[in-house]
């Protein structure tokens, strides 16, 4: 007789249990806060909330917070994909300290990071007299704001597809390159499509953590209106004024943007997921023993 495993499966009681002490904690850590930020926005009715949305300042916050996430993500994703190639096809020296260098921005404060980088950049910096002497500005200017971004959201894309070039090995590169395809054929046409769902994942990571950085932005801004001040930082200012429709209608277009991502997220999500189902559908069926 066949032996069959069974699973041990938890009573309907204890199951709906932990559904609602999870929809719960959804609903009063995250739901209850973001329903919070757009009942205070339209407090006032659509008039004022449209307004202080068409403030200039609010404006350039909002173009000037797209602008940063544009400008670092072609460079995340040049220094994500070149990483996890490097990592995840080749051996050599120095591999795990790339690694662990890879995870400083997630172990170092973000305040901490802006400090370095007026540390590096700033008036009286290691490299402050020489920038000056050549009318170069990074601190306080849009240069830092992008240099910072950047730092704390490089890891992402790479983090991201590391382990999924590694599952996938390096055998179908190896066929391409035995069949005579040259570096940049191989990765157009082989690795690219194989990572095309992480890739798109990370980019929303990246672009996600772009949008929402407030401090080391904050340290290496300046603060000044319409000029260096992103969506959080320009939040903080209204909300420190005591301008709460300014603040909480600000708030609430980081919000939208967060759900966008969300959306985002979960398409990408089920796209891999049906990208997997395909390909365990399509490989042939493992053999199993019976024990009689």
């Amino acid at each position: 007789m066949n032996q069959i495993r069974t699973v041990n499966t938890e009573s309907r009681g204890v199951r709906w249990t932990l559904m609602a002490l999870a929809f719960a904690f959804l609903f009063f850590f995250l739901g209850l806060p973001l329903l919070s930020v757009f009942a205070e926005a339209f407090r006032q009715g659509f008039g004022p909330y449209w307004q202080a949305l068409a403030e200039p300042e609010t404006l350039a916050a909002i173009w000037l917070t797209v602008f940063v996430a544009l400008a670092v993500l072609p460079l995340n994703i040049l220094f994500g994909v070149a990483t996890a190639w490097a990592v995840a096809k080749f051996e050599f020296s120095g591999k795990s300290l790339l690694t662990t260098l890879l995870d400083l921005p997630f172990a170092v404060s973000p305040v901490v990071a802006g400090l370095l980088f007026i540390l590096i950049f700033g008036r009286q910096g290691w490299f402050g007299p020489w920038l000056a002497a050549h009318d170069i500005k990074i601190i306080f200017a849009l240069p830092g704001m992008i240099i910072a971004t950047m730092f704390i959201t490089v890891p992402y894309i790479a983090r991201e597809l590391i382990p999924l070039m590694q599952s996938q090995g390096k055998d179908e590169e190896e066929a391409a390159v035995s069949l005579g395809a040259s570096g940049w054929q191989m990765f157009w046409r082989v690795s690219l499509p194989n990572i095309k769902w992480g890739l798109l994942y990370g980019v929303i990571l990246s672009n996600a953590r772009a949008m929402g950085e407030f401090g080391a932005v904050s340290v290496v801004s300046g603060h000044i209106r319409g000029e260096t001040n992103t969506l959080p930082l320009h939040v903080e200012i209204l909300y420190n004024e005591y301008n709460s429709v300014g603040a909480f209608a600000a708030a609430s277009v980081l919000a939208l943007l967060a759900l966008v991502t969300l959306v985002a997220k979960t398409f990408v999500e089920w796209r891999m997921q049906k990208e997997t189902d395909m390909l365990n559908a399509v490989l042939p069926p493992e053999k199993t023993t019976a024990t009689n």
